[in-house]
């Protein structure tokens, strides 16, 4: 495995959308013809199916070093208000597209630290998102919290308004690994938190882990995965760091390069704590992901409905995903459009009426179909072109990429089906890079992704 590990180790997407926002062709895209393509899904998709909303609440009160996410640090909390009156102006100017009261089938506040919000708030946000829309059947509603500023009354607040799913950012135990990426909270924080949200009524609880941070070892990883088992999240993320500190406004610079684990240790680390984790119940679902039998994400495995977004893995899928606040990304299927990232500059253009995005990328036929193969591969291990409308000209050229992995028995391909092995999925990410159409036309002169491995 260390060979392979060392082989396939090279800068790669993580997939949560195709084309990938570095290839988006932002010179054919406009404000147009987003808003028509988004009354287009919505008509074809709303009664049936409901539609998915993303709200990016921005602020943290400090800077955690492992983050690359779309921030603003303060500890003012007067900006919470204004804030929340942008993102419902931004609703209103999608609701006005829609033809008919849009359902809302799945709802994600993420961050930042949605948690920075008052629950007040918070209450408020929601019910001022559902002045304007209705609950789809069967819908989900989650959030990120932080252990240490995740209080009762914020998850009965939001319990209160429909959320049943919460995640916790734990990362890892150990101290000194805490202290590196600038998050310190114990192990009884956590399992407050956790125990809080179950006595309320919460149906699923998520942590998050991650391996390969600054100063993290082997023995780290398992005394973390081995304080989770005390909790059993109903799922977990757990998940390579993606170290690209030259991002703008990243805040990984509070350790070297040579803080890191290597490629090897990383594998280690990752294929210790998925054995810690099997060995008491919890399923492997898609990349870097686990779930218990009884959360939705292994029961939307079973079903095949398993869906991957901007949000990440989702239990459900839904043609349009609204992503409202600063920074958000938006999907209409046939296309993708990325809200302004200055919090000034959103506020300023809702406030004119324009809903503020400044870049995207309309899909081509040849995109969708790709997209279709990405998400086949990343949800269920496999896809298949023998249907017509999942052929396309170039697959030869794809068949050949990947013969080498073929070779090396990660995968099996025959009669226009294509097959993951168990020990070809750590290497998914490169397998739906031999896909990646536009990752192969164009070469890059800066660095634009994380390791795979």
């Amino acid at each position: 495995m260390c060979s392979l590990i060392q082989k396939y180790n090279v800068p790669g997407p993580r997939y949560t959308s195709y084309p990938t926002v570095p290839h988006w062709d932002i010179d054919t895209f406009s404000g147009k013809t987003w808003k028509a393509t988004v009354k287009k899904s919505f008509d074809e998709s709303n009664a049936s199916e409901g539609i998915s909303l993303y709200i990016h609440l921005p602020y943290c009160e400090s800077m955690c070093t492992f983050c690359g996410c779309h921030k603003r640090i303060t500890k003012r909390h007067d900006v919470e208000t204004p804030y929340i009156r942008s993102v419902l102006k931004e609703w209103e100017l999608y609701c006005n597209l829609f033809s008919e009261k849009p359902k809302i089938k799945e709802l994600h506040l993420g961050g930042g630290t949605p948690t920075f919000f008052s629950p007040n708030n918070l209450k408020y946000l929601i019910n001022g998102i559902f002045k304007r829309a209705t609950k789809a059947e069967a819908y989900e509603f989650s959030f990120e919290g932080h252990p240490n500023n995740t209080t009762k009354d914020h998850l009965q607040a939001l319990f209160d308004v429909g959320f049943r799913r919460v995640s916790f950012g734990v990362q890892d135990y150990n101290e000194t690994v805490q202290k590196a990426i600038h998050r310190v909270q114990p192990f009884e924080k956590v399992k407050e938190v956790t125990e809080v949200a179950r006595e309320i009524g919460y149906t699923s609880v998520g942590h998050d882990i991650i391996f390969g941070l600054p100063h993290q070892t082997l023995r780290h990883v398992e005394e973390t995965i081995l304080k989770t088992k005390e909790l059993m999240p109903d799922r977990l993320a757990f998940y390579s760091y993606a170290h690209v500190p030259w991002l703008k406004g990243n805040g990984q610079r509070g350790y070297k390069d040579d803080d890191l684990p290597s490629a090897e240790q990383k594998r280690r680390q990752y294929e210790r704590g998925k054995e810690l984790l099997t060995q008491v119940g919890y399923h492997e679902i898609g990349m870097d992901h686990f779930a218990l039998p009884s959360d939705s994400l292994f029961q939307a495995t079973q079903s095949g409905t398993l869906h991957r977004n901007f949000m990440g893995y989702t239990a459900t899928k839904t043609q349009l995903m609204v992503g409202l606040g600063a920074s958000s990304i938006s999907d209409s299927w046939y296309s993708f459009a990325q809200n302004v990232k200055s919090i000034e500059e959103y506020a300023h253009l809702v406030e004119n009426d324009i809903i503020p995005i400044y870049r995207g990328h309309i899909l081509t036929e040849e995109d969708r179909v790709i997209r279709k193969h990405i998400l086949n591969l990343m949800c269920g291990f496999e896809t298949s072109w023998e249907q017509p409308e999942m052929y396309f000209d170039e697959i030869n050229e794809v068949v050949q990429a990947l013969e080498e992995m073929r070779n090396d028995g990660l995968i099996t391909i025959t009669k226009g089906r294509l097959q993951v092995f168990e020990n070809g999925r750590p290497f998914i990410r490169n397998i739906c890079m031999a896909f990646d159409l536009h990752l192969r036309r164009k070469t890059s002169k800066t660095r634009l992704f994380s390791m795979t491995i």
